[in-house]
């Protein structure tokens, strides 16, 4: 790689200020020749001491030495030495890197790049030397926490730069306030331009890096397991922006003093949300608000936060009492009027075809106003959800909705369905949900096992089996070897569950009420192409609905024992009083006539000769009949 150096093409990057209209208006740019290799020799790169250290690796003040015919050069660089890389995979990183450093360039918000090399065989990423970061900031003021006015004007700086970013399809996956640097005009730089997004794929030497890719406090959930919970997105990048403008608020860090795994536990599991400070401007709390939506297709996009950062940083805040104590509830209310940003996400234009958007967690097709329509007018009023007119056929007057209930259909796909591949991948599952279709055909797929969204073509996909939250499903009979673990019966049979919920790219939360672990209901994962939907009109035979009730119903085998022995119980004590009644009967009919007969018995003593007659029971016994006879 030592070859590979920038010293062979001595033209020198630098940077100017770029005026405006107004001159008190400028813009910092930065200039450099178009076709510069980012590789630096490392001879010409002296490090001095260490200033810093991440989950990626080490930061490191250094010296870069740039020699030309007519002058010498040296520059303090920052340089960020990542873990170690093996030899076979420095060639995808390089490349990757070569494709992000020629995006990168003349970025006023992102920081500027001088190249890439090598030090004891680790990768060196030098970048401009910047005195200080946000985070530096706020640990030198009181409660570590910046005023309203100054992170709103940050916060604008900062998602200018993530928004250039993005445009150029760079994911950065690292916000954090430490990675907000701070320039000579005192305005917020991107000090990370997607680390996480270089080393995808690639074997790392720490588990902990390999199973996570980011600070584990500034983590959206599908961060943690992007093939199984994702896959990652822009909006993923919206999620970490959002913990980082809360911690400038507030001083206190998203999830402060717990462990990695407490962390997954809190947002993975238990879909906690950090802790959100008091009386914010409306707009900023109703897009930080989104920006911590589970799934991510519902948060706001960089374009919709720069937005609402853009209209409340010029406002006067400077009133606003803050209540920033850690006691602060995590579940507070929210406002009433919240955006669902799913929404306006897809800018829908005339001549479009639409059709109504389908009930949530609904798969079965709903009485819909327009089954299929075409956009022949809209409003342009530039809100949101304003009203457009549909032509609908048989209709004769074309129909005034809102944009928010309709959704687009091209090439018989829309947003939301469920495909399935037409060529098989051996990687990924074959099921999927489609997250956008562009007018072009150009269509994006989440799928498991993917850490990223599949790109294709609409021609590459068909519709397949719809899912919804509370359907019935077990393991296909074919399926040996299942992606995820499954639950079985104690006879080996498998267990029907029913679906509690579904991840953006077609996995299955599977959740089986009738078993139990540590007293907490038992839920497995599940690829949709490897189950099926079990339905209680479809099971054949009284034992098959017997076993669909049973294996959700938890209840119904004690239900059936309980009434199996009530019913025991009766039909035991109404059959011993059918018995122990006819024995009762005879016994006093016996006492009876004993009775009867010792009436007469005594008369005859008394009043005739009754020799012949048999002595008395009780004169057997105790002789009371002798005395009397003699």
């Amino acid at each position: 790689m030592a070859g590979q150096s920038s010293d062979s093409q001595p033209t020198d990057a630098f940077e100017y200020m770029l005026l405006e209209k107004d001159p008190d208006l400028y813009r910092m740019v930065f200039f450099g020749p178009s076709q510069i290799s980012p590789w630096i020799d490392p001879n010409v790169l002296n490090l001095k001491h260490r200033i810093g250290r991440g989950p990626f690796g080490d930061v490191w003040i250094a010296t870069h030495h740039q020699r030309t015919e007519d002058y010498d050069r040296y520059h303090e660089v920052a340089v960020k030495m990542l873990h170690p890389i093996k030899e076979d995979q420095l060639q995808l990183f390089s490349a990757r890197f070569d494709e992000i450093f020629s995006k990168c360039q003349g970025l006023s918000n992102v920081c500027f790049l001088h190249g890439i090399s090598t030090q004891n065989g680790r990768i060196c990423i030098a970048m401009k030397f910047y005195e200080g970061s946000v985070g530096d900031k706020m640990t030198r003021l009181k409660g570590g926490r910046l005023p309203l006015a100054e992170v709103l004007r940050y916060g604008t700086d900062l998602a200018r730069g993530v928004l250039d970013l993005h445009t150029r399809g760079i994911l950065i996956l690292n916000l954090k306030p430490c990675n907000f640097l701070i320039d000579e005009n005192d305005s917020a730089v991107l000090g990370d331009f997607g680390i996480p997004s270089l080393l995808f794929g690639l074997s790392l030497p720490h588990p902990d890096l390999i199973q996570r890719l980011g600070t584990p406090n500034y983590m959206a959930p599908e961060q943690w397991q992007p093939n199984i919970r994702g896959p990652i997105s822009f909006e993923t990048d919206s999620w970490g922006f959002a913990c980082s403008i809360l911690e400038m608020l507030s001083g206190i860090q998203p999830w402060r003093g717990k462990t990695p795994d407490e962390i997954y536990h809190l947002v993975v599991l238990k879909k906690e949300k950090p802790i959100f400070p008091y009386s914010l401007p409306p707009d900023i709390e109703n897009v930080l608000s989104g920006c911590f939506e589970y799934d991510f297709r519902n948060r706001p996009s960089m374009k919709d936060i720069l937005h609402a950062f853009e209209s409340a940083k010029d406002a006067d805040h400077d009133n606003i009492c803050w209540d920033n104590s850690e006691n602060v509830p995590m579940d507070r209310p929210t406002m009433a009027n919240r955006t669902n940003w799913l929404l306006f996400k897809d800018k829908l234009q005339v001549g479009d075809k639409v059709r109504s958007r389908k009930l949530k967690n609904s798969c079965s097709p709903e009485t819909m106003e327009i089954p299929d329509g075409t956009i022949v007018g809209m409003e342009d009023d530039g809100e949101h959800d304003g009203y457009i007119l549909v032509r609908v056929h048989g209709l004769h007057d074309p129909l005034k909705v809102r944009c928010s209930t309709v959704e687009r259909v091209t090439y018989g796909f829309a947003a939301g369905d469920w495909v399935r591949l037409r060529e098989e991948d051996k990687k990924c599952s074959q099921v999927g949900i489609l997250h956008s279709i562009g007018r072009d055909g150009t269509v994006t797929v989440g799928l498991i096992g993917m850490d990223t969204l599949w790109k294709g073509n609409y021609s590459d996909l068909q519709m397949a089996e719809a899912y919804c939250v509370g359907q019935f499903v077990r393991l296909k009979a074919n399926i040996s070897s299942p992606r995820f673990e499954w639950q079985r019966k104690r006879g080996g049979g498998l267990v029907t569950g029913r679906i509690s919920h579904i991840h953006p790219n077609g996995c299955l939360v599977v959740k089986f009420p009738g078993k139990f672990s540590l007293g907490e209901v038992c839920s497995c994962l599940a690829d949709p192409s490897e189950v099926e939907v079990v339905r209680f009109d479809k099971c054949e035979g009284i034992v098959k609905k017997y076993e669909h009730l049973e294996d959700f119903h938890w209840a119904v085998r004690p239900l059936f024992i309980a009434i199996g022995f009530f019913t025991a119980l009766k039909l035991g004590v109404f059959v011993g009083k059918s018995i122990a009644r006819p024995r009762s009967r005879k016994v006093a009919s016996i006492s009876e006539r004993s009775d009867d007969y010792q009436q007469p018995q005594q008369v005859v003593q008394n009043n005739a000769n009754a020799a012949w007659l048999p002595p008395p029971v009780a004169n057997m016994f105790f002789r009371d009949g002798a005395a009397s006879s003699g």
